[in-house]
C-alpha cells in the first residue's frame, strides 16, 4: 500500500484531529477537544500562522498520519540535559517534534519512518540546532524509532494532559 505525504492546509484539521483521536482511543487517552487537543482542529491557528509546519500521510486520499514541527527560543542551559523550567524541558533545543501519530491500521508501512524523516529534514533545512521530542512512555515503537534518527533518552516529566501522562524526553542534535 502506497502512500503520499504533504504539507497540510487549513482544511485538514478535522482529519488530523480523527487521526489522533484513533490513538488515543487506542491507548484509552482522555480526548479533550477544548483544551490539550485543540490544536488539532485549528492547524492554521496552531501551527501555520506562526511559521511551524504540519504534515500529513495519505493513503487513497485518507489521511492517516499526521506530524509537526514547532521551533520556539533556544533553551537555556546545558545542551541535552533536562530544565527546571514551569515544566521540564530540553535545554539546547530550538525546535520541537509534535503530534506525530499514524492511525493503528495503517501502521507498519513506513509512514512514521518518513514522516519522523521529513521533520528533521526540515529542521536542519531551517538551521535548527537541536530538537526535543515528548513522548508517552507507552509508545515504545516511537521511542524506537526516533533512536533510528539519533534520538538520545534525556530524562521523564508529567504531561499536562488529562491523565497526567508520563512521558520520555529525547534529544536530537541536527547540527
Amino acid at each position: 500500500m502506497s502512500f503520499h505525504i504533504r504539507a497540510a492546509t487549513g482544511a485538514d484539521s478535522q482529519a488530523a484531529a480523527e487521526v489522533v483521536k484513533s490513538v488515543f482511543d487506542e491507548y484509552g487517552f482522555t480526548w479533550d477537544e477544548a483544551d490539550y487537543c485543540a490544536d488539532l482542529y485549528d492547524l492554521d491557528q496552531y501551527y501555520l500562522s506562526h511559521g511551524h509546519r504540519f504534515w500529513v500521510a495519505e493513503v487513497e486520499g485518507q489521511i492517516v498520519g499526521v506530524v509537526g514541527l514547532c521551533g520556539h527560543p533556544k533553551i537555556h542551559g546545558s545542551p541535552g540535559t533536562l530544565t527546571a523550567e514551569i515544566k521540564p524541558r530540553i535545554a539546547g533545543t530550538n525546535c520541537s517534534l509534535e503530534r506525530l501519530y499514524v492511525n493503528p491500521n495503517f501502521r507498519k508501512l513506513g509512514i512514521g519512518s518518513r514522516l519522523t524523516e521529513m521533520v528533521i529534514a526540515t529542521a536542519k533545512e531551517m538551521n535548527f540546532e537541536a530538537m526535543e521530542i515528548w513522548s508517552d512512555k507507552r509508545f515504545g515503537d516511537a521511542h524506537r524509532l526516533y533512536g533510528r534518527f539519533g534520538a538520545i533518552l534525556v530524562g521523564d516529566r508529567i504531561c499536562d494532559d488529562p491523565d497526567q501522562s508520563p512521558e520520555w524526553g529525547l534529544w536530537i542534535r541536527l547540527k
